[in-house]
């Protein structure tokens, strides 16, 4: 049996992690529906601002350096 590497241990949680998130935004829609719910653009602009928050500070996660190496230069 071959043992999974990063990059596909990477893949395979990404995939699913993904997913995940995608399928709670379209539940997330479901909201918008103003025969069920009420809300006005204070609401919205909440939850925008909260999930656009949490996606730059994820983002730069990823585009930082892996190895930064100290030095005094």
């Amino acid at each position: 049996m071959k043992q999974e590497t990063k990059k596909d241990r990477f893949v395979r949680l990404a995939t699913a992690r993904t997913k995940s998130v995608l399928e709670k935004l379209r539940v997330l829609g479901n909201c918008a529906n103003t025969a069920m719910y009420e809300y006005n653009s204070k609401d919205i602009d909440a939850i925008f601002s909260a999930i656009e928050k949490e996606m730059k500070r994820v983002k730069v996660k990823f585009s930082k350096p892996v190895n930064e190496e100290f030095s005094l230069k």
